[in-house]
């Protein structure tokens, strides 16, 4: 486990209840955290590499363990335990939460639980705007995410892409830009923004749990139920591959629609303009992921750090070749014409079954790329 010292850890826990339990490391898989099982115990410790949400130590882990609790009303999350404050052994702190016993997503099969749990979340109660904080709670989450990705797309130039990819990223970005126009919003809810299939465990029973909260915020469901089905996301866990054609991804929609009850077709008309704006966020991380993380790791444990220092050599490959990958242009392309596709069933035309739209074939731009 890189940048981890065991008995630092084992000192951190000296006055838990989990102090005489064993430390087992799990597999390196993420770019945000190194896990560890406390012995036989149950719980699961959630060590920081670094903070996606771009905060101090302290603050990010307060952050996620907001994510945690706030979420737990749902009953799909983990109940989280404890947090070890950030200190000399543990310079980013991190959070005890259980440990979830269950198989990895097999798509498309486990799709509708995985919809079905994101609901669950969503029809959470929103609560007042005064107490929201500290989760990110945007009054235009629309616009909040625009610059987010704006932000990102500074990479793009220095990121090695063909000039045709670039050219396509930047034409959905105006896209993006003219949606900053339509009149109203979609309801807000409380969202992952991080719901990407590698990120839920399928118990005995078929519930799906969604694991990884450390990016949640009040923002539009339809983030979420994009992060669950783009090409860039199903096919980035090893654990959970799949390319998903268009009856796929509309079922998807539909399940969660179902399990949101009356409220969920409210959302439909925004479901392809958020659908694009999660892909871009994705593509543009990819950039500057590209640019940045040749980098060494940050000195002072704070805000995002890219650096592949952090990491595994097995996962630093399989995240390069997955940047790589979604960064060409044939996948950019195949992308641009998913959302052609999907307009017909996202766009004003809400009587349309969802059922009735196109086929999207991704996988002749898959490849043998993994």
């Amino acid at each position: 486990m890189s940048m981890i010292c065991l008995d630092s850890v084992h000192g951190a826990l000296a006055n838990t209840p989990w102090a005489k339990e064993p430390l087992l490391p799990l597999e390196d898989s993420g770019l945000a955290h190194w896990h560890l099982r406390l012995g036989d115990s149950g719980w699961l410790l959630r060590i920081p590499k670094q903070s996606q949400m771009g905060l101090a130590p302290a603050a990010h882990l307060a952050y996620e363990a907001h994510c945690f609790s706030r979420a737990a009303p749902s009953g799909v999350t983990p109940p989280l335990a404890e947090r070890l404050q950030p200190d000399s052994s543990l310079p980013r702190g991190a959070l005890v939460v259980k440990a979830i016993e269950g198989r990895h997503a097999a798509l498309p099969g486990d799709l509708a639980a995985l919809m079905r749990s994101l609901a669950a979340i969503h029809r959470l109660p929103l609560p007042d705007a005064t107490v929201r904080e500290p989760l990110l709670a945007p009054q235009d989450p629309l616009s909040a995410m625009y610059h987010e990705v704006l932000d990102q797309a500074g990479y793009l130039a220095e990121a090695g892409l063909e000039a045709s990819a670039e050219r396509a990223i930047r034409g959905e970005l105006d896209q993006f830009a003219a949606a900053l126009d339509s009149p109203g919003r979609p309801p807000q809810r409380l969202i992952t923004f991080d719901a990407h299939p590698g990120n839920f465990l399928v118990d005995h029973r078929g519930q799906a749990w969604m694991v990884d909260l450390e990016k949640a915020r009040y923002s539009y469901p339809g983030f979420d139920l994009a992060h669950a089905t783009l090409y860039t996301s199903t096919t980035w866990d090893l654990n959970s591959q799949a390319v998903l054609d268009s009856d796929a991804i509309l079922a998807a929609y539909a399940a969660w629609e179902e399990a949101m009850g009356a409220v969920g077709r409210a959302h439909r008309a925004w479901h392809l303009p958020l659908r694009r704006a999660m892909w871009l966020w994705s593509i543009t991380w990819c950039a500057q992921w590209q640019v940045t993380s040749g980098a060494p790791p940050l000195r002072d444990a704070r805000g995002q750090d890219w650096s592949q220092q952090h990491n595994s050599d097995t996962l630093n490959a399989h995240v390069q070749d997955r940047v790589a990958h979604y960064l060409s242009a044939p996948v950019v392309e195949a992308m641009v014409a998913e959302f052609r596709t999907l307009a017909a069933a996202f766009g004003d035309d809400a009587q349309r079954p969802l059922s009735t739209a196109p086929h999207v074939n991704l996988s002749q731009s898959q490849g043998t790329q993994r």
